[in-house]
């Protein structure tokens, strides 16, 4: 009988392009993932793998066999979620991947929450990207992502994939103290084409809304300043040195000296998501921790009908 984590293996060596990137991504040694392939050779009496360069390549029958595997593994996780279903207990793992703020504002109260109702509920917890997320999902690398973007930009979302919008995020511009919009209570995307920003890196989609909303309007940002964190942005912001457009999720209290006016035409809008795969539709464990994130307490604005 051909064993299913070895199986696994092989199709993230298709998956990936390589036996250290599949260990990696599977939380094994290379040697481990090595030695998997290696079973399922024996096996089935063909040689799967073969030297390409410095790496590896799939042989024709290997081809096949993780053709197959994707559909196999996708059928036994959907069969493992319908056999969980029958005790109707959330118990078990669940991979969790989130962007940072609604990691702080969103995910950290659910998993407390989840901590006291599901005690044989064991959720971990990796920060990524939107669109790393949803790969991650898509792929089998993680079982569940929350994920945003930025009205009206698109997130593509694999057909296998499915979503529960957990609310809508907005984002206003923090100026310093003295500036002066900060009297103002909402101030325009014309009016602030000449300001000095920090962003966050290009190709990211908080930066690639930022200078959409001023592409609309015909004009370019001047960004001075590049950071990876919000909390860098604040502090730029608390010395005068720039403005920042900023989302309230998991943004705390603003230091003094720092003042927040609503943007408006346009108003900053992401969407926030969980995204899990079909096949573990029926899973309590997810549907549990689903649950906890529509539940949780944060500055998101839920969606209409919404309980909480």
């Amino acid at each position: 009988m051909i064993d299913a984590v070895a199986l696994r293996s092989l199709a993230a060596v298709d998956r990936l392009g390589s036996v250290a990137a599949a260990a990696d991504s599977l939380g094994y040694t290379a040697s481990a993932v090595s030695q998997q392939v290696k079973r399922l050779e024996a096996r089935a009496g063909v040689a799967l793998l073969e030297k390409y360069g410095r790496g590896v390549m799939l042989t024709e029958a290997g081809r096949l066999l993780a053709a197959s595997a994707h559909d196999l593994l996708a059928q036994m996780e959907q069969l493992e979620s319908q056999l969980q279903s029958t005790t109707g207990r959330p118990a078990g793992r669940v991979r969790l991947a989130s962007f940072a703020t609604a990691a702080r504002g969103v995910v950290a109260p659910a998993l407390a929450a989840l901590r006291e109702s599901s005690p044989e509920l064991e959720v971990t917890l990796s920060e990524a990207e939107p669109w790393d997320a949803v790969s991650l999902v898509a792929t089998g690398q993680v079982d569940l992502a929350v994920v945003h973007n930025w009205e009206p930009l698109p997130l593509a979302i694999p057909d296998h994939l499915t979503c529960r919008h957990l609310g809508s995020d907005y984002a206003d511009v923090l100026v310093h103290c003295e500036h002066p919009l900060a009297g103002r209570e909402r101030v325009s995307a014309a009016e602030l084409a000449g300001e000095r920003w920090v962003s966050v890196a290009p190709g990211s989609i908080c930066h690639q809304w930022l200078t959409k909303m001023f592409h609309d309007i015909g004009r370019a940002p001047r960004i001075e300043h590049f950071a990876a964190e919000f909390a860098s942005h604040i502090a730029l912001v608390a010395q005068g040195l720039a403005v920042a457009l900023v989302p309230r999720l998991g943004r705390g209290e603003l230091p003094a000296g720092v003042v927040a006016v609503h943007v408006v035409a346009p108003v900053p809008t992401r969407t926030v998501t969980a995204v899990w795969r079909r096949t573990m539709g029926e899973s309590p464990a997810l549907a549990a921790v689903v649950e906890a994130l529509a539940d949780a307490p944060s500055s998101l604005v839920r969606p209409q009908g919404d309980r909480s």
